[in-house]
């Protein structure tokens, strides 16, 4: 009997232990579950929201915060996290924790604009936000945040980009003014108005190209270069952008060569293509000494999403210092003010090359040396049409490769190769 006593009483202990056990792991898997975590917005400390209110926060694209009369959160959406609002169950932003409590003390509607410090970052950058603070119910009070950082940012180019065309506009017409008085003085002197003339012209012709490449760079911005997008064979394009410049090469006895692997196809616009080429082409001779060279090379090169077709454009002209290099590419941006205004240049044409390859794309690059040159490199994935095609003769050191080896050829021969490039 004492046997069967003790069996008994082991028995009830530990299923009185198993018991306690279980009891302790469901309060604590419900505790777990109570608690707010990242990605659901569950109510926490008991307090319930408002019939609906739950349903509309999930469809906000507002970063939504929910706080308790304690200043605890209560709901938090993962934009709020992501943001840096809510750090360990609290509201991290103290001013927007003031605007709660007042809210909370006199239930009036607040918001606000402030400036966030971005997290992980040691960059003086920062985050711009709208807060609106609102009374929810009796006990509760709702924040939601917009990052208003991109809308800013697009805000500041529209002011820069206004205040920029306003200046270009306002040279050339001024000019025009100028000289418009300067021919009716002149008017019984015949070879002052035929001299006052001609600069009326040229200014007049800079204002032209100016509005041209205003609508070009609007265009380009705009429109979807892939709906009326088709295999544009890179050959045309550079007899297109070496014509367009013959002229002025020709009175500047600069020598124009063109060469590499032919037959190349990329697809896109026609129109915003071989105007991002001739505007590279066009620089190139309006920036390059006389009787120098200006060479186009075009080669294919293999890479991890496919093909690309690579067009450089090479001068032996002043160089880019390394300090404008990064901003050459930025609307109305000159290296040298006056040798631009001396050229015609308006400092629209690389931010249309820019525009022209992110669309179709593509990139583009610049390499460069003062007293040297400057290396305009356009990339552009090949068309399909090209695929399977004889690859041809590539550019390799100044000397044209193909399967059959190196031969010579004199087209590039002063010109760095773009492979061998920094």
């Amino acid at each position: 009997m004492d046997v069967n006593a003790a069996v008994a009483a082991a028995a009830a202990i530990a299923g009185l232990c198993t018991g306690v056990i279980a009891m302790l792991a469901f309060r604590w898997s419900e505790r777990e579950q109570k608690r707010p975590t990242r990605t659901s917005l569950r109510p926490d400390r008991g307090a319930p929201l408002p019939p609906g209110v739950d349903t509309v926060l999930s469809v906000l694209s507002s970063s939504a915060v929910v706080l308790d009369e304690s200043d605890s959160v209560v709901k938090a959406s993962s934009a709020a996290y992501a943001l840096g609002l809510v750090r360990g169950g609290r509201l991290a932003v103290e001013p927007m924790l003031h605007m709660a409590r007042d809210t909370r003390r006199d239930g009036e509607i607040r918001q606000v604009e402030l400036d966030l410090p971005r997290r992980g970052t040691g960059r003086g950058e920062a985050l711009a936000v709208s807060a609106r603070v609102a009374p929810l119910g009796s006990r509760l009070v709702l924040l939601l945040v917009e990052d208003l950082t991109e809308a800013r940012r697009i805000e500041a180019v529209r002011r820069d980009f206004v205040a920029n065309v306003s200046h270009e506009l306002k040279t050339p017409v001024g000019a025009l003014s100028l000289l418009s008085e300067a021919v009716m003085d002149a008017s019984d002197d015949p070879e002052a108005v035929e001299r006052f003339a001609g600069r009326m012209q040229i200014e007049a012709t800079r204002l032209t190209n100016l509005v041209q490449e205003l609508i070009d760079l609007s265009r380009v911005q705009n429109d979807d270069p892939l709906e009326d997008a088709e295999p544009v064979r890179v050959d045309e394009l550079v007899a297109e952008a070496v014509d367009r410049c013959r002229q002025q090469a020709g009175s500047k006895q600069i020598t124009m060569a063109s060469g590499g692997t032919s037959d190349l196809f990329v697809w896109g616009n026609r129109g915003q293509l071989a105007a991002a080429l001739g505007n590279l082409v066009e620089n190139a001779v309006n920036y390059s000494p006389a009787r120098t060279r200006v060479g186009i090379a075009v080669h294919r090169m293999a890479a991890s999403g496919g093909d690309l077709v690579e067009i450089a454009v090479t001068d032996q002209g002043f160089g880019i210092p390394e300090k404008d290099r990064e901003r050459v590419f930025e609307r109305f941006y000159r290296v040298d003010p006056a040798r631009s205004r001396a050229t015609g240049g308006t400092g629209l044409g690389l931010a249309i090359v820019k525009h022209v390859a992110a669309s179709h794309g593509g990139e583009v690059t610049v390499w460069s040396s003062e007293g040297q040159g400057s290396t305009f490199t356009l990339r552009l994935p090949e068309s399909g049409v090209a695929r399977g095609r004889t690859r041809g003769p590539r550019i390799v050191n100044g000397r044209s490769v193909d399967d059959d080896g190196p031969y010579e050829t004199d087209t590039f021969a002063s010109f760095p190769a773009p492979e061998a490039l920094p």
